[in-house]
């Protein structure tokens, strides 16, 4: 994939930054997210102020606003460290040290910083501003509001094959066009990258289905944008990501057997590798939704990683050309770890994913209590971790789809310490309320006279 193309901020980008910014500051704490999930849906990373060599792009700048409110209302005072949180730190200072240390330059140690402020900055300020399954609702509400538009616009853009969001920079005006298929990409680095968005994000609106009222009517408005804007993108990957999704709602009814189906994964996996004339990763190429789509070129680079180990397992490689034709293009998310910062680094960004699926079980298992919409709605972070877990293996983030990684990320890693509230809990309460308001009710010397 090709970098994101760097253009100079204009008066309308620096508007809509600066509105974002004065709301981040004014809004309540429940709120908080709009300007950020704005941003996120109608923003290219083209927009971006280049400071002494600092690349500030407008999420970015969104951070530091958001930080400066979390400092002066105290925000942050309650937050604890959580598993999830430390692997996600040991990650980052990984990646950091390690790349520095490869390529021993400044401008690597900017590079890293950027990375590293992005990640530690988005993830704690997201563990900070939600800190109740209310929150994840209201943040569900919010993105559904946002994304429903984006999918007309992209639409749009699928009809017409003019990209609204070039006024941003960073994208093309001329919607690319592939083995006669228009592939859109609105505010969003590639075609691919637009697609992962919405594919990886739908869980959050299909678990609203279980829900009531306004939440059921936003539910089916996100999960019908969130399939428009897949498959709109007339990519393979996106549309096979929002398939993960789904099958991991399927999965529910199983969710006490998950260990069982784990091991028979793994021994599926390891008698398609006995079996098969090729590594079994080489099953990828094998699977395509629209014409044309790159899944060879994916087996052929983890095939290359593999047989490459030894040149890049210490600190990573400056180079993957020599793997082999167009292999300097990594499109997986995990070999990109493994090449920027050696295999601790890489082992820490899947140990990041694993602890998370291991605290959305747990979370499963200690709220079974409570209503089935809240149930559904903690196995929903799985499903989308999934779907994120599966699009890595064809898909590296440079754009501003790691806004949505870390969101879901810091969601993961607080819902374990979420207030439960069980069904038994709120009849109780509800019972108790009634037996206050009937002795409300009665005059105070019918009691004495009871009395």
């Amino acid at each position: 994939m090709d970098p994101v193309k760097v253009s100079v901020i204009n008066s309308f980008g620096m508007g809509i930054t600066l509105l974002m910014c004065l709301l981040m500051l004014a809004l309540p704490r429940r709120y908080a997210l709009l300007p950020v999930l704005v941003l996120t849906c109608y923003m290219s990373m083209g927009q971006r102020m280049v400071i002494a060599n600092l690349d500030f792009t407008m999420i970015r700048i969104l951070v530091m606003f958001g930080w400066s409110r979390v400092l002066v209302r105290g925000e942050f005072a309650r937050l604890k460290l959580s598993k999830v949180d430390k692997i996600l730190i040991a990650w980052v200072v990984s990646g950091t040290v390690l790349y520095c240390v490869l390529w021993g330059t400044t401008a690597a140690l900017i590079n890293r910083l950027g990375h590293a402020y992005d990640a530690i900055g988005l993830f704690f300020l997201f563990r900070v501003l939600i800190r109740s399954r209310e929150d994840v609702d209201q943040m569900v509400r919010i993105f559904a509001v946002c994304i429903v538009p984006l999918a007309a616009l992209i639409i749009g853009e699928k009809v017409s094959g003019h990209n609204v969001f070039a006024i941003f920079g960073g994208v093309s005006d001329i919607t690319v066009v592939r083995d006669g298929v228009r592939r859109c990409q609105g505010p969003f680095a590639h075609p691919i990258l637009a697609g992962t968005f919405a594919a990886t994000n739908a869980s959050f609106f299909i678990a609203f289905l279980w829900r009531q009222g306004r939440d059921r009517v936003l539910a089916v408005a996100g999960v019908l944008a969130c399939i428009a804007i897949a498959v709109c993108s007339g990519s393979s990957g996106p549309v096979m990501s929002f398939g993960w999704a789904v099958l991991g709602f399927c999965l529910w009814p199983l969710r006490k057997r998950m260990r069982l189906m784990r091991w028979g994964l793994a021994f599926l996996i390891i008698g398609l590798q006995l079996v098969m004339k090729a590594p079994v990763w080489f099953l990828i190429g094998r699977i395509s939704v629209f014409d044309g789509s790159t899944g060879f070129f994916r087996a052929r680079l983890i095939d290359a990683a593999i047989t490459n180990f030894f040149g890049w397992w210490l600190i990573g490689t400056q180079a993957t050309a020599q793997w082999g034709t167009g292999l300097f293009d990594i499109t997986n998310q995990y070999i990109a770890e493994g090449v920027n910062g050696g295999v601790l680094t890489m082992g820490l960004f899947i140990l990041l994913i694993a602890r998370s699926f291991g605290t959305v079980g747990r979370t499963v298992r200690q709220i079974r209590n409570s209503p089935k919409s809240v149930k559904i709605g903690t196995w929903a972070l799985g499903c989308a971790l999934l779907a994120h877990a599966t699009t890595y293996i064809s898909v590296s983030y440079f754009d501003q789809n790691i806004v949505t990684w870390f969101l879901l990320l810091a969601v993961i890693s607080g819902c374990a310490t979420f207030p439960v509230r069980s069904v038994a809990l709120g009849r109780a309460s509800r019972v108790a309320k009634m037996g206050s308001a009937v002795l409300s009710a009665i005059p105070p010397t019918a009691l004495q006279e009871t009395v």
